[in-house]
């Protein structure tokens, strides 16, 4: 039976985050059931491993981590639904484009249930609403399976962006979904994500808990 758990996390910081996404990769095996992190972030810019300084036009207060997913700069804050995807993409024999194409249509089915049309674009991965983003996507791939995932603007201060070039393109404009008549609450959001992204890789079960688990949690 394929299943697929959800934790929601709340707000947690960053980078105790990205260690759990981390010790839970190296240590699932076949038998390890796939799960979403739902979680939002206090501000903070991460750097992709391709990201480059001159991306990088203002940071200021906001601290800068860089990390170990694919693509370059991007912005997380509260009012932003981040859902990690941890899935044995080796298990599904799904590939890595595989798994984008089912984010990607996973956001735009979610928009679709409020009239809005998005689509993904082949030049820039992620979602957007005509030519402005709504949604980012970054992930990493380890022993054929996924972590890292997506940043869906909900209802947040988009400000942040304003000092980076989001993804690496300048003039880059975000939008969120509560600007066109979208989900206003994260959690609202969430639900819709965890829906079709289970209809689209065909998970018999969902299954919901709370907090990470202690095993994923690195000593200090």
């Amino acid at each position: 039976m394929k299943k697929l758990i959800i934790r929601q996390l709340g707000r947690a910081d960053y980078v105790p985050t990205w260690e759990a996404m981390q010790a839970f990769t190296d240590n699932r095996n076949d038998d390890t059931a796939d799960e979403l992190w739902i979680v939002e972030h206090p501000p903070v810019f991460t750097q992709g491993q391709a990201g480059k300084q001159e991306h990088l036009l203002a940071p200021g207060d906001i601290p800068v981590v860089p990390v170990d997913r694919g693509g370059q700069v991007t912005y997380h804050g509260p009012g932003q639904l981040v859902v990690y995807f941890m899935v044995n993409i080796r298990r599904l024999k799904i590939g890595v484009r595989g798994l984008v194409s089912a984010i990607e249509e996973t956001v735009v089915s979610s928009l679709a249930e409020y009239g809005i049309e998005s689509a993904p674009r082949p030049d820039a991965p992620g979602v957007y609403i005509g030519e402005e983003k709504v949604c980012s996507l970054g992930l990493r791939i380890r022993r054929g399976c996924s972590f890292h995932g997506l940043a869906l603007n909900v209802n947040m201060d988009l400000s942040p962006f304003m000092r980076i070039n989001p993804c690496g393109y300048a003039g880059m404009v975000m939008t969120q979904t509560a600007d066109h008549q979208g989900p206003t609450q994260v959690e609202e959001a969430a639900q819709l994500i965890i829906k079709y992204f289970a209809a689209q890789l065909h998970y018999a079960e969902v299954a919901q808990e709370t907090g990470l688990a202690k095993d994923y949690v690195q000593a200090s």
